[in-house]
Order: C-alpha cells, then structure tokens, then sequence
C-alpha cells in the first residue's frame, strides 16, 4: 500500500461507517486494504456491488457518500458506444461536452447519459496511492486496460491481457515528447490500426494487394488534433514505419491488427454504472445538489422513468381537519414517499403541491415504487384510522434532457409531459402507466410475480396531439 495518512484515512472511514450500512462499509474498507491497483482504479460499482454480494443501491449509496467524504474520486468518462473507449474523462459533469468524435471507430457523437456517460471511482491519493494515479508511469498494455477501455467491457484479466495484446499488436511502445520511434513491421493482409488513447489519433493501413519483399517507409504524426494521414492503401509486406510525437506528453500509440480476434474485445459487455443512474440517487441528488450540470447546459438522456403522484382530495383534507394537522399529514405523506423512491433506487426530483415528481433509472424500478407506495399509504391510513392520504400515480418512461432550473437538477421534455398528464387521468387512488412502462420485459415478470391485474384504456391527454393506451395497473 502506498504511503497516506492514516489517520486522516481512519478518521474519513468512521465517519463512513455512521452514514452507510455496515456491510457496504466495511466491504469498502477491505477493498482499500487489500485490493489490487487496478482493483482500486476506476470503480464499477455494480460490478463491486455483485462480487460483493450487496445490493446495488446500498453500495452506489456508499461510494457517493466516499466521494464526498474525499476517500474516493468520482470520475465522468465518455464513452464510444461502438469500441468502448473512453473519449474523455471529467471530474464534473459540468465539463462534458455536447459532441465526441472517436478516432478508432470514424464516427462522432452526442452524448447520452445512460449510454454514453460512465461513473466510476477511484481511491483518493491521500487514502492509499495508485499507479493509475500518475498515468504516465503506467506500462502501456495496462493503460489500455485500466485508463482507457470501459468498465462495461468484460477484459481478459493478468496475463491473459497481456497474450491478447500480444497477438493482435503488432508494436505497442511509449513514446516521450517531441521524440518519435522506428519500428519494422511485415504487415498482413488484414485491416491495420495504428491508435494511440493519449491523443486519440488514428491512421488505418488498409493492407491488401500482392505481397511485396522491399520494404518501403510509412511515417505518421501524433499532435494535439490527432494523426495524419488518416488511411492508406499498402501492399502486404515489410515496411520501416516512423511514428512522431508532435505533443508535450509521453504517447502510447500501438499498431493493432483488426482482425477478428481484435473485434471480438468489444463483443463481450457487463454492466456499468452510469451517468443516469447516479443521477436518480437520492443521495447523490441530496450530497450534490447544485455541484452538478453547468446552468446552460442541456445533456440527453435516452430512457428515463418519470413517475407524478398527488393526493387525492387534499383541498377538501384542509377544509376538514385545519390547516396545521392537514400540513402534518402532507409532510408525513411526502416523508414516506420519499423513503421509497429511495429503497426503489429512485430519487425525488422536485414536490408540487402535494404532489411529487420522481425518476428512477428503470421502468420495473418506477412501477415497484408505485406498489410500495400504495402499500405505504395504506398503512399510514390504518395507523390513523382514516383514509385521508389516497395517492394517484402516473408514470411513462422515454427520452428527455437533463437540465439545472432553479438551482437544481431537473428534467425537460415530452416524456415528463406525458407522465404528469397520465397521472392527471386518474380520479381515484390508482396507478396509471403508459404502454411503453407495462411493456417491458422487467416489468410483465414483476405484474406476474405479483398476481396484479393491467386493465387498458385509450385516453385523450392534454396538450398531446394523439391518443395514447394507458393501463391501470391494479
């Protein structure tokens, strides 16, 4: 282990322990201690979340309140949905950009939080030193596995990694600055890469063509803006290939054969924590709550489950009983609410009234939060004796943008519409979704499991040109 402060290390990991469940804490703290550098670098913690056996919210929970704690450094990289690379990592959401070009794959993108924005961690200097922690010590083979492929990709591990790099690199070495490298190479007639993650250039060797004995000279530049020429069409065969570094920092570029054994890499995925579903923690939301998306900023989200509640007759309920003992029993209501979408891996994303708006990362996520809450409310009424608190839900799940409004992280956009129209449609405590939330695969296991009945209807929604299907989920 690195040289830290224990300490200060000791004294972060007890106020840990009083905030999180114990055995997420002290899983965290025997990963600290006897985990592996790379086990330490850049955190999947689902993945941590299952070796470990913990539930993944208690463990996401954990590492957020670590983050803030300063044990562990929270990390926003981009990703390319098509290799997997990370085209750029970030310590704040605020500084992801709204288009990415990958070099590796050609293509450019605009990002989405729940495909293209992975969350990771890494331990904290001061808690315990890394070799991740200074990247340019890094052995090249081992950056390529700990700094710059995905945590959703599932890597050959030791010295695994290390023979498959072997067999689909033709050279891979450092290079310092402004210096370059001479490498000979006998090239085959496959499709060649010459990459390098620093700088994220990219030129291709379209190799193919009769095989040729001399050997002819090729040289590609590494700058700031990546490599030039971007392809070329070359004979099979020997060549003296000439590989510069035009930047002020050590590069790492490599010569890869795009065979299928290179193509395969990318074929086999896990999952990884992302940029959306941090967003819907509730305790993330509470520990961060302005530290997150810049005041103009305006980033997609491809799936999200927006669920509205209100109360049923709530103008009547303080009319009845007073405004003081009606007020006691909205704030009872919404603090019950709110532990809910907590235990469903949701979060409370504004109130309205008497309503409250909630995401959750999933559609099963939203409709087992919708469940627990008529249960919650159920109990809450015997307690009293009354059945004053009657909730109406309604949820749909689609696209959307995340946004800062009034200070706070919000959602924009016509799923959020259509959610608080569908829950508008119900005049009794009941749970409406749309077509979209009941048919996912997750969801019809769940109404299965449960025994519930889904009852349809066509239903005009306000301010929505078509009609749509909604279900009473009952």
């Amino acid at each position: 282990m690195g040289v830290t402060d224990a300490s200060s290390r000791d004294t972060r990991f007890a106020a840990l322990g009083r905030v999180v469940a114990a055995p997420v804490a002290a899983a965290m703290a025997e990963l600290v201690e006897h985990g592996s550098d790379g086990e330490l670098s850049r955190i999947n913690v689902l993945d941590f979340a299952s070796r470990c056996g913990l539930p993944d919210e208690r463990v996401i929970d954990g590492f957020v309140h670590a983050s803030k704690l300063g044990l562990f450094d929270l990390s926003w990289s981009l990703l390319c949905p098509g290799c997997g690379g990370v085209l750029d990592a970030r310590t704040s959401v605020r500084d992801v950009a709204d288009n990415y070009h990958c070099a590796l794959c050609c293509a450019a993108y605009r990002p989405t939080l729940d495909e293209m924005v992975e969350v990771s961690f890494t331990v904290n200097p001061s808690v315990r030193r890394i070799a991740a922690h200074d990247p340019d010590s890094l052995d090249p083979v081992e950056y390529f596995r700990l700094l710059y492929w995905s945590q959703g990709l599932i890597l050959p591990e030791g010295d695994d990694w290390r023979q498959f790099i072997d067999e689909v690199a033709l050279e891979l070495e450092p290079i310092p600055p402004r210096e370059k490298l001479v490498v000979a190479l006998n090239l085959p007639a496959e499709l060649v890469i010459v990459f390098d993650p620093i700088t994220h250039g990219a030129s291709f060797l379209d190799v193919k063509g009769e095989p040729v004995r001399e050997r002819r000279d090729l040289g590609i530049v590494f700058d700031s803006s990546g490599s030039a020429p971007d392809k070329l069409e070359v004979a099979p065969g020997p060549v003296r290939l000439t590989l510069r570094n035009a930047t002020d920092r050590r590069i790492l570029p490599g010569v890869f054969v795009a065979a299928d054994r290179f193509h395969h890499m990318f074929q086999r995925k896990r999952r990884f924590f992302t940029a959306k579903h941090l967003l819907t923690n509730q305790t993330f939301r509470d520990l961060y709550r302005t530290d997150t998306l810049a005041v103009d900023q305006r980033l997609a989200i491809a799936s999200l489950t927006v669920l509205f509640t209100d109360l049923k007759g709530s103008t009547e309920l303080y009319e009845r009983v007073g405004d003081l003992l009606a007020y006691d029993l909205v704030r009872a209501h919404f603090k019950v609410l709110g532990e809910v979408v907590r235990d469903q891996g949701g979060a409370v994303v504004k109130t309205i009234g008497d309503a409250i708006m909630a995401t959750f990362p999933t559609p099963e996520r939203g409709v087992a939060a919708a469940l627990s809450m008529r249960d919650a409310m159920q109990r809450l009424n015997r307690e009293r004796g009354s059945d004053d608190l009657l909730v109406k839900i309604g949820m749909h799940v689609g696209p959307c943008l995340a946004v800062m409004l009034n200070e706070r992280l919000d959602y924009f956009g016509q799923t959020v519409n259509i959610a608080s129209r569908v829950q508008g449609l119900a005049t009794e405590p009941q749970i409406l979704a749309t077509e979209p939330i009941v048919a996912a695969a997750a969801v019809q296991e769940l109404v299965a499991r449960q025994h519930l009945a889904v009852v349809a209807r066509r239903a005009s929604l306000r301010g929505i040109r078509d009609e749509m299907t909604v279900f009473d989920i009952r």
